[in-house]
């Protein structure tokens, strides 16, 4: 037998086998891929069974986007299999999946001693603080940047070693065999992988492997000659009904539970009548939180009935945010605040000076994320252990998070994932997962709990609000010499972090972030045109209203705000927005074939009076800052006012993402995202009357119906740029191009997120299967004069039962 250090580790893994994540941190973590007896597990990432089953391993949280395709069709490109004999697992909480992109993207956020060494995904911090957090965040749109190549780099080992295995029965070098369709071939011999893969475990790969000279690829849209080659591998599964969601759990003994918050505020439980859901069939107890009610019983319908009928009233120990009370404190962040300098180019202020300046303001409403599926968890605890089924984009935070609800240690904690049915970053918050963790324990049986849309509304945290103001000022040819754009907002990155590495609740998460100035709130703030003269000034603002992310997050209201703009600035000038862009881009020729492919595919005619058309395109870096990386996109539509607000009757975006994996992977998250920026664009927007959203429901959120999807076409530029992302750069260019559509259309320029146009106001009464909206007594620090601190999260109660 050969002993070799992979055999050791492999040999290792049921006994507490260990793996080293990264050469820089000589740390040692238990192997994460678990293998069954007839299972060969070569890496983190891959392991084959007897019968040539090829199982990838994914850390991603699967949400409509494809990364349980997309990632496994990467592994299998390089290693050689039969996409007919892969399967899929979600990967265990390890450092070993830590993403260290994503810890640089948000580098900013943190306070370290030496920030310039936390930016950058190669960078020492960066990857020291996604490995001590075990960040495996599904969020920004990292994930081909973080595991593209670590997952390449494992398949190639497992491919070599089983060459290596099969050149030893055919006593020829292993450089001389291939791997093809789940076989190792060499002239007319081959052998199956599963026939190799306990030799192959014996062998130690080569380092560094050995890469196919071609990566993963699928830039072409005619695939005629090879539709099905690599199908979504969750796509049967979906369709027939078997795909788990966080609904579809169910456990021997499981009870159901319905819950009612107070506004977001800290606003604590105050009265309620225990008595009124006894008489209920199928009420088995209530259980109490700080600042929420729960009432669980045999069925969904029994718990709601009965949560109801004990009308829960909260008490609330701080300002109440309403729309008045957010906009104040925008204007009073622009008016007073003291602005940093997020980028700056040239003399902006010298520039700026004289005759001929285009001013600007924009204004964007807090928003919604508009899931379908409410958030659902279920959590089983017993015999100190705790299990928790549920959707989460953050799973090592929301895994800690429960862990501290039940005072259990995160070792006692398993958390299994679950898909969501869609989640725009809804499912970066864990709230529930605290919640379903309290009443689990409480009540000593399994426990599903399942948020009303009422209280999905209630709980979700906003896009943040934010105003605008851009002035610029055009040279002698008519293009843009100088820009100045200040930007008040309130710091909801800072928010999110908080959140998810200290611990914090929303609220104190708003206090703790409260002045500071967010970097992550101005990605794309810059334009990305060819301007001399560019100043990007940050306003921090108080709203009072915690926030979170959206999908798009910073980069859809920069677009909003500058594309927008842009069209203003040509209009002043006298050009055709078409003509005006690429007369700016400067050296950017794939932006400028972005415009031309969506020009030509949007059939425009120059968006004159009149022509209901409207133009934008953007540019997002690449998250990890590689040469020639990031996303590009240009989209045409044509959208006018009709009987029921605007109607986009079509539209049109060219995309230059670089290297294309999955071709009509790439094509779904696109349409999605052309679809939901439609949706950001005309709905989504949500407004505040002491702490309440009066959005209650999924209609009142005015999202498009089945009637009112537009014509779409889309078209990719065909490059081996490095691969981008496609998740959130489809939705960022479709509000700005709508509201320059409707310029053309009607004459009057909307400068406000959502655009007004049309819309009526819903009442805010929700349907009567849903918990009413919790009545709100008046601030105990403004009545009695007690005073009610806020509690750490660790701190709140982890809720008393009763009944």
């Amino acid at each position: 037998m050969k002993v070799s250090r992979r055999k050791l580790l492999i040999g290792a893994a049921a006994g507490g086998g260990l793996i080293a994540a990264y050469a820089l941190l000589p740390r040692d973590y238990p192997v994460p891929l678990s293998a069954g007896e007839d299972e060969q597990a070569f890496n983190a990432w891959i392991k084959i069974n007897r019968s040539g089953v090829v199982t990838i391993a994914v850390p991603q949280l699967e949400m409509g986007q494809g990364i349980t395709t997309l990632l496994p069709r990467i592994a299998a490109e390089e290693l050689g299999a039969d996409w007919r004999q892969v399967a899929v697992e979600p990967a265990a909480i390890s450092p070993a999946y830590a993403d260290p992109v994503l810890a640089a993207r948000w580098g900013g956020l943190r306070d370290t001693w030496l920030p310039s060494f936390a930016d950058d995904p190669d960078d020492f911090l960066a990857k020291n603080f996604a490995n001590q957090t075990r960040l495996m965040a599904t969020a920004d749109g990292t994930a081909i940047a973080a595991y593209e190549m670590p997952i390449r780099e494992a398949a190639a080992g497992v491919r070599a070693v089983l060459a290596m295995a099969a050149a030893e029965r055919w006593d020829v070098a292993f450089e001389e065999c291939e791997a093809r369709d789940g076989f190792i071939v060499h002239g007319d011999k081959q052998l199956r992988f599963g026939e190799l893969a306990d030799e192959a475990a014996e062998f130690s790969a080569p380092s560094p492997p050995i890469l196919r000279p071609d990566p993963a690829s699928d830039a072409s849209p005619d695939l005629s000659a090879e539709v099905g080659t690599y199908p979504r591998l969750d796509g049967p599964s979906k369709v027939d009904g078997s795909f788990r969601f966080s609904g579809d759990i169910r456990l021997p003994g499981m009870v159901f539970a319905a819950i009612a918050h107070g506004p977001l505020a800290t606003s604590q439980l105050d009265t309620f009548n225990g008595d009124a859901g006894r008489g209920v069939t199928g009420y088995i107890a209530r259980v109490e939180g700080a600042s929420w009610l729960a009432a669980v019983g045999s069925s969904q319908w029994a718990a709601e009935k009965a949560l109801r009928l004990m009308k829960p009233l909260f008490k609330a120990t701080r300002g109440l945010p309403d729309d008045t009370t957010i906009a104040e404190g925008l204007e009073r962040a622009l008016a007073e605040g003291t602005p940093e300098i997020m980028f700056q180019r040239g003399e902006t202020e010298v520039a700026l000076e004289g005759l001929g300046v285009v001013e600007a303001r924009y204004t964007i409403a807090p928003a919604l994320h508009g899931t379908i599926e409410t958030a659902t968890a279920t959590a089983r605890f017993q015999s100190g252990r705790l299990e928790i089924w549920a959707a989460a984009q953050a799973p090592e935070q929301a895994r800690e998070q429960a862990a501290a609800a039940v005072g259990l240690p995160v070792e006692d904690v398993v958390l299994y994932p679950v898909g969501a049915g869609g989640s725009f970053d809804a499912r970066l918050e864990y709230r529930i997962v605290r919640e379903a963790a309290a009443i689990a324990r409480a009540v000593g049986r399994p426990v599903q709990l399942t948020y009303s849309r009422w209280q999905e509304h209630l709980t979700a945290l906003p896009r943040p609000p934010a105003v605008a103001e851009v002035k610029a000022i055009t040279g002698p040819q008519g293009t843009v010499h100088a820009w100045h754009s200040r930007f008040a907002c309130q710091p909801g990155a800072h928010e999110m972090y908080a959140r998810l590495f200290e611990g914090l609740t929303p609220e104190r998460a708003l206090d703790a972030s409260d002045g500071k100035h967010d970097p992550a709130n101005l990605f794309g703030m810059a334009p990305p045109y060819a301007i001399d003269n560019v100043t990007v000034e940050s306003l921090s603002a108080d709203t009072g209203l915690p926030a979170g992310r959206m999908r798009g997050n910073a980069e859809a209201r920069a677009c909003f705000v500058t594309e927008s703009f842009m069209d203003e600035v040509a209009g002043a000038a006298g050009e055709e927005p078409l003509a005006y862009r690429m007369a700016m881009l400067g050296g950017n020729p794939r932006m400028a074939e972005c415009l031309q492919g969506a020009a030509q595919l949007g059939e425009w005619d120059g968006g004159g009076e009149g022509t209901a058309q409207g133009i934008a395109c953007w540019q997002m870096v690449d998250p990890a800052g590689r040469e020639g990386g990031g996303g590009r996109i240009a989209v045409v539509v044509r959208a006018r006012p009709g009987e029921n607000g605007v109607e986009v009757s079509s539209i049109a975006a060219w995309c230059d993402i670089g290297r294309i994996l999955h071709y009509e992977l790439a094509l779904q998250q696109i349409e999605g995202g052309l679809l939901f920026g439609m949706n950001q664009a005309l709905g989504m927007g949500v407004t505040y009357k002491g702490g309440l959203p009066q959005e209650q429901t999924l209609g009142a959120l005015r999202l498009a119906g089945l009637s009112r999807i537009p014509e779409i076409s889309v078209g990719f530029a065909q490059n081996d740029a490095p691969p981008f992302d496609p998740g959130e750069i489809g939705m960022v260019a479709v509000a700005p191009a709508i509201a320059n559509a409707l310029r053309s259309a009607t004459g009057t320029r909307f400068r406000e997120l959502p655009i007004p146009l049309g819309r009526t106001t819903l009442a805010p009464t929700p349907p009567p299967s849903e918990t009413p909206a919790p009545e709100v007594t008046e601030a105990a620090s403004e009545t009695d004069g007690i005073d009610m601190p806020e509690a750490e999260p660790s701190e709140l109660p982890d809720g008393t039962m009763a009944d």
